[in-house]
């Protein structure tokens, strides 16, 4: 679970007995990186295996690791739409970690006219209802803009 806030901070629950926690306290930087519809079975892999048991596990998803030259935490080539951040604060007993964005990194093949094309990206969502991932891509309105109609 995640947001962001102001479009210059991410926070994420995250518990103190994973890997990437402790990863990301020692490098004080992390990634987050979008899992897309192409990606699912390999992004469902790194999010059931534990780092802590299988530290091999994101070359066994497929994925190569590159070091990001903004942050000291990894990108994954596969994947290609990430947040590049710096730690502000991680609260262990809240779960709570609070970067903020230094960079967004997005891939050419996700972009046009220079911007994320979410259609392209095609990011997944975890329904916890169903336990199913579902893609997003379609619009739907305009934001900011359609509820104005109301007024």
């Amino acid at each position: 679970m995640g947001g962001i806030s102001e479009e210059t901070e991410i926070s994420i629950c995250i518990s103190p007995d994973h890997k990437t926690t402790e990863n990301i306290l020692r490098s004080k930087a992390f990634t987050v990186s979008v899992a897309t519809a192409l990606t699912v079975t390999a992004a469902d892999y790194v999010g059931i295996v534990s780092g802590n048991d299988t530290p091999d596990k994101i070359s066994k998803a497929g994925w190569t690791a590159k070091k990001s030259t903004l942050v000291d935490a990894p990108l994954f080539c596969e994947l290609p739409f990430a947040l590049e951040c710096r730690l502000i604060s991680y609260d262990s007993e809240s779960c709570r970690l609070v970067g903020s964005i230094i960079n967004v990194s997005a891939d050419e093949s996700i972009l046009t006219d220079g911007k994320v094309d979410v259609s392209k990206l095609a990011p997944i969502t975890y329904d916890p209802c169903n336990h199913a991932y579902i893609a997003l891509g379609e619009k739907v309105g305009n934001a900011f803009c359609d509820g104005k109609k109301l007024r």
